[in-house]
């Protein structure tokens, strides 16, 4: 009895995962058009205010996936709106770091600010110890979602 509705818990979180997922990606889009910005843009602000210190075009590649030349038309859009700005490695004047401009990344943040008493609230109901579990597993997601996307770009593309 117990596998039985082991089983049924997997299948459900399988299809919650996959609307959750779903969701997530079209309201991704949905910010990036109030804000003018492509999807990708979006989610590379995201990726560079989340890190410690600034990126170069070929982290930001290796990040998301995109080609270095893909990268660097990305890094061209965001600094042309001035989301980011290029400086010099102090360290290897041959590279070039990208880092978030916070007077303008801030637009994007107050949007999500906006937006995210909605989601503070939908977590407010839950213990300290669900919230320590959501967050552990959104954690161990985000490794698992890397290696798997690691995996993925090493196969060959199916005909």
């Amino acid at each position: 009895m117990a596998e039985s509705r082991r089983a049924r818990l997997y299948e459900e979180l399988s299809m919650e995962s996959r609307r959750y997922l779903a969701a997530y990606v079209l309201f991704n889009q949905a910010l990036a058009d109030h804000l003018g910005l492509h999807a990708t843009d979006v989610q590379c602000l995201s990726l560079l205010t989340a890190e410690p210190g600034p990126l170069t075009v070929k982290q930001i590649a290796d990040m998301t996936g995109l080609t270095t030349g893909s990268a660097t038309r990305l890094v061209d859009r965001l600094e042309r709106g001035g989301y980011v700005a290029r400086t010099p490695d102090q360290q290897d004047r041959r590279r070039v770091l990208v880092a978030p401009v916070p007077e303008h990344v801030a637009r994007v943040t107050a949007v999500w600010d906006d937006l995210g008493v909605a989601w503070q609230a939908l977590l407010d109901h839950h213990t300290e110890d669900e919230l320590e579990v959501i967050t552990r597993h959104m954690r161990q997601a985000h490794e698992l979602s890397h290696a798997q996307m690691q995996h993925l770009r090493s196969r060959p593309k199916p005909d």
